[in-house]
Order: C-alpha cells, then structure tokens, then sequence
C-alpha cells in the first residue's frame, strides 16, 4: 500500500454498531408520535411506518440513495393522509404536514445521532488525527457533530450530498474532490466488503475491511488487501 495522506472511514457498523441506534430512534419516534399525534398514528405501528419507508424508496427511486429524504417524505405522507381523513388536501394542509414532518424527523435524528461506540474508535481517532487528515464517507445520516466525533474530522462525505450511495463511484469522486487529493492518496476503512472495500477498490482508492466479528469474505469478491480487526491496527 502507499502511504496515504487521507483516511476516510464508513460511520455505520464501523465506529459504532447500528441496529441498536436505529431500532431506538424508531421507538423514541414512535412514542412521540404517539403522545403528541395520537389521531394522525391511530391503526400505524413502527412496521407500518417502515412499509410507508420502503413504499417511499419504491415511488422515489431516484432518492434511494437518501436516507434522510425517504423517512422524511414517509412522514410527510402520515400527516398528508391524516390531514385528508379530516378535510380536502389544499396548499395550507400540505404545508403544515411537512411541518410536523420536521418536528417528528428531528425526534428521530436526535435519537439517531446517539451513538455507543466501539471501544478502540475514539483513541484510535485521536491519534491518527495528528498524522492523517479524516474524513467519514457514509451512506448513513449520522451527524457527525451530533454523534461527538466532528473535532477529528475534515469533512463529511455523504451519499445524499454525492448524489449516490457506495459502492457507486460518484461518492468516492466526491471525496477526491474535497479532500482535493489523488485516489491513491487515500485509504478507505469500512465494514462492508461491497460498499466498502470493493466500492473504493473500483474507484481506485486504497481500502482496508474492518472485520470485527469474524466473518467470511464473500465469495467472488477479490480478496481485500487489508483485514483489520480493530481501528488499534491502523498506523
């Protein structure tokens, strides 16, 4: 491998694990659509919610690649059916549902933004902050702020300011771009070996497969150059 200038790390599953973060902010998203709009969610339930999600991604295929835009327009589209249940759809309507829109994704954001991270991910960042310029690259929305971990990064690369999700190469293009450095100038460490490892290997960047949890390397991928498992190996 050269040596690089930048790193750029996957957020999701590599610095902190996901599941738990989402299925919470559902929950706290759930309850607080209960409280407050107990009429809008009457018959709805978190699965529900999640099929609006998935219909969303279905009508919108061109948005897919944004997390953020498809639970917000599910949201929107609660209150837009709960608004009809009680009077014709006009502009007001419309305009006060995406609203409540905001109000309900905020309590879903502030949920998903707290984090638990793994535990070699903060003494891993503070050091390699001192020898390397950072950057996360994610398909995720995580808030880099929100989560507590901005002071150790340049800048933020994400599907939905790329235009695409990775693997495509429009968002490795994007991190090029803004690191303002060549492809081989960086070294990419993520969890997935599709999105991740393969995805910057196409796009000619250095890649490194986090494998916390002892999985197999999917057959008919090339080998990954690099198999961590722990940020700790990273030097």
């Amino acid at each position: 491998m050269n040596a690089p200038l930048v790193l750029s790390f996957d957020l999701d599953d590599t610095l902190w694990p996901v599941g738990p973060v989402i299925a919470a902010a559902e929950r706290d998203l759930w309850s607080w659509l209960r409280e407050h709009h107990p009429q809008t969610v009457r018959g709805h339930s978190i699965e529900s919610l999640r099929d609006m999600r998935a219909a969303v991604a279905e009508r919108y295929p061109e948005h897919a690649h944004d997390l953020t835009f498809l639970r917000h327009r599910a949201l929107t589209d609660l209150f837009e059916a709960a608004g009809r249940a009680n009077s014709p759809a006009d502009a007001q309507s419309q305009a006060d549902a995406r609203l409540r829109a905001d109000e309900a994704f905020e309590v879903f954001f502030a949920a998903r933004n707290r984090v638990e991270f793994y535990d070699d991910v903060r003494p891993a960042l503070e050091r390699l902050h001192a020898r390397y310029r950072l950057f996360a690259l994610s398909n995720g929305n995580a808030d880099l702020k929100r989560s507590g971990i901005h002071r150790w990064f340049t800048g933020h690369v994400t599907a939905r300011g790329a235009g695409a999700a990775k693997p495509d190469a429009r968002i490795f293009t994007r991190l090029l771009a803004e690191a303002g450095v060549e492809a081989q100038q960086v070294l990419h460490i993520g969890d997935d070996p599709v999105t991740d490892v393969a995805g910057a290997m196409q796009a000619g960047i250095q890649a490194v497969w986090l494998n916390r949890d002892a999985r197999a390397w999917p057959q008919g991928l090339p080998p990954p150059p690099r198999t961590i498992t722990t940020l700790a190996e990273i030097d």
